[in-house]
This record gives structure tokens, sequence and C-alpha cells, in this order.
């Protein structure tokens, strides 16, 4: 080693870009006439010198349902040195306002961002103080670089009937497994109402979002009936990879959505609960701001000022330009 190479202190503190997964169990029901519609808040308090937790993310708002799956993911920098806190608070959505005060608090829990990294083979999970025993549970995964984006778009036949009055009305879950073998949700179609064959709406979502950078590792697609109760019935599942989805529409992007139960109940005479086929697929490549910068990107800046005699002397406080 090259003494005179060594700097003290000159090295740069360890850490990686991380996503936050959440779900929830058992959580309170403080609606009358249906169930709760549960969001997560995450606030964060680093070590360097800060006093007070700040907000940095909300998940989405998932309509009665008291065991949700967030869909939102955050994303963190987690530094190997520093203490970093969180504090997750669960609320009922009462109303479209954006004021805590204006819903139901359903429960918190604080601990480190180490503490979940840590814990990534098995899964962090605690139980929400004042949440009457309800559970939340929080996977971390460190995030690749990869930069590809796909638009993707679905299609299904032939589901079987769920509803007693009508058809089905389906939608999709997409899920990545992780590397302590759970799945999480990455993404979560339309629900398409009344119908077993369902035409999805196109979607972007980039290859970190769905595959963390790796094309061969397992997606797990859920198709569902929707129910307004929140209750939503499986219809069946299969699973893929993005290096299958690479190859296009054609036959070996056609699935069977198989469901287990019926298949354990009717055994051979079992075919399929319906088929997805993969009706297209585009790969771009999204450049970040530093990309553009090497490519020769320059970016020009001018300011003005109209100092119109008409909005008064600039050195006087009822001028516009004070």
């Amino acid at each position: 080693m090259n003494a005179a190479a060594f700097r003290p202190g000159a090295s740069t503190l360890p850490s990686s870009t991380v996503e936050i997964s959440l779900r929830c169990e058992n959580l309170m029901d403080t609606d009358i006439l249906s169930k709760s519609d549960p969001f997560c808040v995450v606030y964060y308090k680093g070590s360097a010198g800060q006093s007070e937790f700040l907000e940095i993310g909300r998940t989405e708002c998932i309509d009665d349902n008291l065991n949700p799956v967030w869909q939102k993911k955050i994303i963190l920098d987690y530094n190997f040195e520093e203490r970093q806190a969180l504090k997750l608070c669960v609320f009922d959505s009462d109303s479209n306002g954006a004021s805590l005060e204006d819903h139901d608090f359903l429960g918190s829990v604080e601990c480190n961002l180490g503490e979940i990294v840590s814990m990534q083979s098995k899964g962090f999970s605690r139980t929400l103080n004042n949440g009457k025993g309800a559970t939340i549970h929080i996977t971390a995964e460190e995030l690749s670089s990869n930069k590809e984006v796909l638009t993707l778009k679905f299609s299904g036949k032939e589901m079987d009937k769920m509803d007693w009055f009508g058809k089905s009305d389906p939608f999709m879950e997409i899920s990545r497994s992780t590397e302590s073998n759970q799945y999480i949700l990455v993404h979560r179609t339309e629900v398409i109402k009344n119908t077993l064959n369902p035409d999805w709406k196109s979607f972007q979502i980039s290859i970190r979002s769905l595959s963390n950078g790796d094309d061969d590792r397992d997606l797990r697609f859920d198709v569902y009936d929707w129910n307004r109760s929140g209750s939503h019935e499986i219809i069946g599942e299969f699973h893929t990879s993005v290096r299958r989805l690479r190859k296009g529409p054609n036959n070996d992007n056609t699935y069977d959505v198989t469901n287990k139960e019926k298949q354990k109940k009717k055994g051979n005479k079992y075919n399929n609960s319906g088929s997805v086929t993969l009706d297209s697929i585009k790969v771009e490549i999204v450049p970040s701001f530093l990309d553009y910068i090497k490519g020769g990107t320059q970016v020009n800046f001018t300011l003005a000022v109209d100092f119109t005699g008409s909005n008064g002397n600039p050195n006087q406080p009822s001028s516009l330009h004070y």
C-alpha cells in the first residue's frame, strides 16, 4: 500500500439507496358502515443536528381494507454510520384534505432504518402503538442503478365468473420476489367492471421497481375479482420474469391463470381460470440529469426585471419591486 496515497478522513461515508415497502395487518375499523381506508405517513430524523421528525412521504390510500398492502414505496439513502430514525403513522382517510387532523389515527411505530435493513432476510415487523394489536411489516431492499423503463399492456380472456349477479370485476397485482423469499407489491392495475375478458390500460414501470435490475427475478401476477367490501376474491395467479417479457407478444407470453384451491378440488379436470396475454412491451432508457450534462447539454439562465415607472420607487415598501 502506498502510504502517501492515504489521507485520513478523506474516505466517503458508506451508503446505499434502499426501497421501503409497507403493509399492515389487523388495523382498527373506525368506519361505521364500511372498513377503514388506511394510508401511511413516514417521518424521518437524521443524527446530524436534526431535532424533529420531518415528513418524507405518504402511501396511497386503500379503500375498505384492514390488511393493506401499499404499492407506493419510500426511497431513502441508508448511511451505515449514522443513526436514522423513522416514525410511521397509519391513518384512516376520512376526507380529501391533506391535513392529518382530518383523518382518524390508527397507530404508529418508531424504529431505526438500520434495524429494518439488518432484518432483510426475515422482514421487520412491529406492533403499532395505540393500534389495538395491529401490526406493520416493513421490507427494505437495496436498489440498483438501472435506468430502463418498460411500458407494458396486458389483457385477459375467459376469466372465471365470480359474481352472482354479474360476471367479474378483474384487476391485477404484480409482485416481485425479494432476497428474503417474500413478495412485495410493485404495481396494481385498474379495475375493469363486469367482464370476463378484461383489457387493461398500458402502464409504465421502471426496471428498478419491477425487478430491481434482475431480469431473472421471479414476478408473480395475481388476478382478483374486485368487491366493494374490500374483500377481493382471488381468480388465479401466474409467474414470469422480465427476461421472458422482453421477448414481446408471442405464445410464450400467454399465461394460464391458475387458482390453486380449484386445482386441488378438481384435479385433472381443472384446466385454468382464464388466461392473460402480454399485448405489447416497449423498453426505453430514461437518462439522468448528469447524463444530459455528460452529453454536452448546456443550461442557460436569463433574468430580466421590468422596472416600470408605474410600479413605484423600488426603494419604497409600496413598490412592486421593493
